[in-house]
């Protein structure tokens, strides 16, 4: 298949993610050597998947441990098994038989406190598979708008210092942001995005570190992406300087 050099610069995304068919891929290998940007855009995305697929991850509860170290001082071990003759026998009999109530009455306990962290380790793993989730679908967004036909990329630096690369796709209705060296907020303080949309600015969502995030909102109108710091859970509307103001490729 042949390709015009303004198509092969499309490619970029979905030649990073593997996701070209054999002769768009051959197509592309060519020209790669021969591009500054398209190389640039590879390494990029291909830095970008990765950190994307290390999103779905899950550490066990920081709890868990802390909370199997207690559990082995607090279980008594079985006592060796001997054999018993005579007065022995006799008074191992009336142990037990003593013993009965009090080992009901333990039993009873423990099998409250073991329902009670059965609840516990259920509600734990309910909200680590909901993250879990939540990671996929984002993975899922981010991905498809990268591999998109019709994805166009744009690249800038905000005034911190921080590299960033936005991509859209109309034909997925979706823009998804990279930042690279995105110094941490001061306390207090987050990273919001916006979408410049009539001269409006509508909030489009954070970023909380170095990755990639999908913007919320329709960039079908908008003529920019911004960033700018606010403070912690967001503002409906800027309330300082934009860091980042990058137009959005037409």
């Amino acid at each position: 298949m042949n390709q015009h050099r303004s198509d092969l610069h499309a490619l970029a995304a979905a030649y990073a993610l593997d996701a070209l068919d054999p002769a768009e891929r051959d197509d592309f290998a060519a020209h790669l050597p021969h591009c500054e940007d398209c190389r640039r855009d590879v390494a990029e995305f291909e830095a970008t998947a990765a950190r994307l697929a290390g999103a779905t991850a899950q550490e066990p509860p920081p709890a868990l441990k802390q909370r199997t170290m207690a559990g082995i001082d607090g279980v008594r071990q079985l006592p060796p098994q001997v054999p018993t003759t005579g007065a022995t026998r006799s008074l191992t009999h009336t142990l037990r038989r003593k013993a009965g109530p009090l080992a009901l009455a333990a039993c009873l306990a423990a099998a409250v406190s073991f329902a009670g962290l059965a609840a516990w380790q259920y509600q734990e793993s309910q909200h680590a598979r909901h993250q879990a989730q939540q990671a996929e679908q984002r993975l899922d967004t981010v991905s498809t708008v990268l591999a998109a036909p019709d994805a166009r990329t744009t690249h800038g630096r905000a005034t911190n210092g921080a590299l960033t690369t936005v991509v859209s796709s109309d034909r997925q209705n979706k823009a998804v942001i990279t930042a690279t060296g995105l110094p941490a907020p001061a306390q207090g303080t987050t990273y919001q995005l916006w979408l410049d949309q009539d001269g409006t600015m509508q909030p489009a969502g954070f970023l909380h570190s170095d990755g990639t995030v999908a913007l919320d909102g329709d960039p079908a109108d908008a003529t920019a992406v911004g960033l700018t710091l606010e403070p912690t859970g967001g503002s409906p509307r800027p309330t300082t300087t934009p860091l980042l103001l990058l137009p959005l490729p037409a």
